[in-house]
């Protein structure tokens, strides 16, 4: 019972103290956005590494001024506190990973690249491993719907990392947020693992 008490507690205030803590650290650095003029006006899938998420909402509205994209998130509770957050910038999100209704998630991603939504996918998560495996998930849906892919890295000059997995990225304040946005890739065409590859390299462009 306790337990069921802290978790809906920290479903209302840990999501709202979140998105506080990323909109002061969003406004107290200097953001500097390395991207294309324009990515045009259709449905794309944007993919970050699990440990860049805190402010991948900020790559996201860099192009798309009125957010309409679905982001794939884990049915576990951690899931549910970032799907929280991400609604306090107007992001939706489709519940479901590699682990825990993967099928039902890919066919819902399906539907909403198909209405002109776009889909938000950490290739790594949700349990790693750490910049390592590129999920079939985000292959298939690209190549099946052959929407093109659209690769962020998010580097800030000073940062505290936490002792998870995925060693997540807390940016510090008073510092120089990179976010570096490729070109749209398009890899209907090519092999299973040439595209993984791909992705992967992409991901690691601006790795230290």
């Amino acid at each position: 019972m306790l337990k069921k008490i802290s978790r809906a507690f920290a479903l209302i205030a840990v999501p709202f103290l979140g998105s506080l803590l990323i909109k002061f650290l969003y406004f107290t650095n200097r953001n500097k956005f390395h991207a294309p003029d324009s990515i045009g006006d259709e449905p794309i899938i944007i993919s970050c590494w699990h440990n860049d998420l805190l402010m991948f909402q900020y790559s996201y509205k860099y192009f798309r001024k009125k957010p309409r994209v679905k982001a794939l998130i884990s049915e576990h509770f951690d899931g549910d506190i970032i799907a929280s957050i991400m609604r306090y910038f107007s992001i939706g999100s489709i519940r479901g990973s590699s682990t825990r209704g993967g099928a039902k998630a890919l066919i819902l991603c399906l539907k909403e690249l198909k209405t002109g939504n776009d889909i938000g996918i950490t290739p790594d998560g949700p349990k790693g491993p750490r910049h390592e495996i590129v999920g079939d998930g985000l292959i298939i849906l690209a190549q099946k719907t052959k929407t093109k892919v659209l690769l962020v890295e998010i580097k800030p000059s000073s940062y505290w990392e936490m002792n998870s997995w995925d060693k997540f990225i807390i940016p510090k304040p008073f510092g120089t947020i990179n976010y570096y946005i490729s070109d749209l890739i398009d890899i209907s065409d090519m092999e299973f693992e040439e595209a993984r590859t791909l992705l992967k390299e992409g991901l690691l462009k601006h790795e230290q």
